[in-house]
């Protein structure tokens, strides 16, 4: 039997107010954080630029190349054939 799925403690999403209680506690930090992410810009800090370009912009696409480290793939063959049901 899989211990996996199904209701566990600890699991899903956190509470609406531990959310909010997070984001309270966050808050007065905003300024410093903020001012932290400046310095580093102006130092041209990789990780700031990152970071801005992250946010600002959105993540670039992320893109996978899946090697078969020469195995073969198995892929059905899917034909396509019209039929006269009109």
């Amino acid at each position: 039997m899989s211990t996996h799925g199904g209701k566990r403690a600890g699991s899903g999403r956190k509470a609406k107010a531990e959310e909010q209680k997070l984001i309270e506690n966050l808050t007065p930090m905003n300024d410093i954080a903020l001012e932290s992410l400046k310095k580093g810009l102006e130092k041209k800090e990789q990780w700031a630029v990152k970071l801005f370009f992250e946010y600002f912009y959105g993540k670039p696409q992320q893109r996978v190349d899946v090697t078969t480290n020469d195995d073969s793939i198995n892929m059905p063959l899917i034909n396509f054939v019209k039929t006269d049901t009109e």
